[in-house]
């Protein structure tokens, strides 16, 4: 069984699990769509870049990272559909629309994580120096997009860029040492926000996993406030850091993190991060564990 696994090349997490998959799964993994058994085609705005010739002959699986009904094209969809042999889900939330649009099965599993890469640190003090982080600022973090690509400035909302700012004026009020630490690409929308509410923040825009492990390490709170998501990823990487982390009901909030972590926008202030708890319910998920079930669904399809 080989597999063919197809990288977005955006700068975006996918292209982490593309290099980790086939660094981890070399004897199953191909470059070549002529010698694949199976194609992956892990990020499904991509599918097109791939040729019909090998889409329609081999066996193809598809990942749907999450299904936004504003911008979904249902269209697009069934013409994708018709290629796809089966299909893998990263949040159980996104299962029951999926099911409306395909008869085809589907399989769930958030991705994986390197412990490796991100673990937790004991002397985060000397970290916060490094961040420009005094001792007694409480740090708050969030390191996803939050602007559209369109224009550079418009709010990507979904991933609830004006729900966090609201979380953090009403914050910034009650605790004047507050700090928003930003980290990747696409954070316009938010920075000019904070420079007009006059709230302190410090900005790295593109930072190694390295960087962003003793980051993570750094603060005092991590705060995802989507509302539609597939992961994200900073769910499993705060939980195996140790980062103490409260979210919106999104993704694989409910499966990492404890009920009292997850918070609506009326109730953002009862919300108490389990850290224990998310480091419990992460583990399964670590390399080389985290492939298993993948490589168990892949050789269920190649032998079907």
């Amino acid at each position: 069984m080989k597999i063919y696994i197809n990288s977005p090349k955006e700068s975006w997490v996918v292209d982490r699990f593309v290099k980790e998959w086939k660094e981890n799964n070399k004897n199953i993994s191909t470059n070549l769509l002529s010698k694949a058994d199976l194609i992956w085609i892990i990020s499904p705005w991509t599918w097109k870049k791939l040729s019909k010739k090998h889409l329609s002959s081999k066996k193809v699986i598809c990942t749907i990272h999450h299904i936004d009904d504003k911008k979904f094209n249902i269209e697009e969809f069934s013409e994708l559909d018709k290629l796809v042999d089966r299909y893998h889900i990263i949040s159980k939330k996104t299962e029951n629309t999926l099911k409306q649009l395909t008869k085809k099965d589907i399989f769930y599993s958030p991705f994986w994580i390197d412990s490796k890469k991100f673990f937790n640190i004991k002397d985060s003090q000397s970290l916060r120096k490094k961040f420009n982080l005094k001792d007694n600022d409480f740090a708050i973090g969030s390191f996803q997009r939050d602007t559209e690509g369109s224009d550079n400035k418009s709010p990507k909302l979904e991933k609830g860029p004006d729900n966090f700012l609201e979380i953090i004026k009403n914050l910034d009020y009650e605790n004047k040492n507050l700090k928003v630490v930003l980290t990747g690409k696409r954070r316009n929308y938010i920075i000019n926000k904070l420079n007009e509410l006059k709230i302190s923040f410090e900005y790295f825009q593109m930072v190694d996993n390295k960087r962003l492990n003793e980051l993570y390490n750094s603060l005092d709170l991590y705060i995802v406030a989507s509302r539609v998501e597939g992961g994200p990823q900073s769910i499993l990487e705060c939980a195996l850091s140790k980062t103490p982390i409260i979210s919106t009901d999104v993704g694989v909030a409910n499966q990492i993190l404890s009920d009292k972590s997850i918070f609506t926008m009326k109730e953002y202030r009862n919300a108490k991060p389990n850290v224990e708890h998310a480091y419990r319910e992460v583990q399964k998920y670590i390399i080389p564990e985290g492939f298993e079930s993948f490589i168990n669904f892949f050789e269920d399809v190649y032998e079907s």
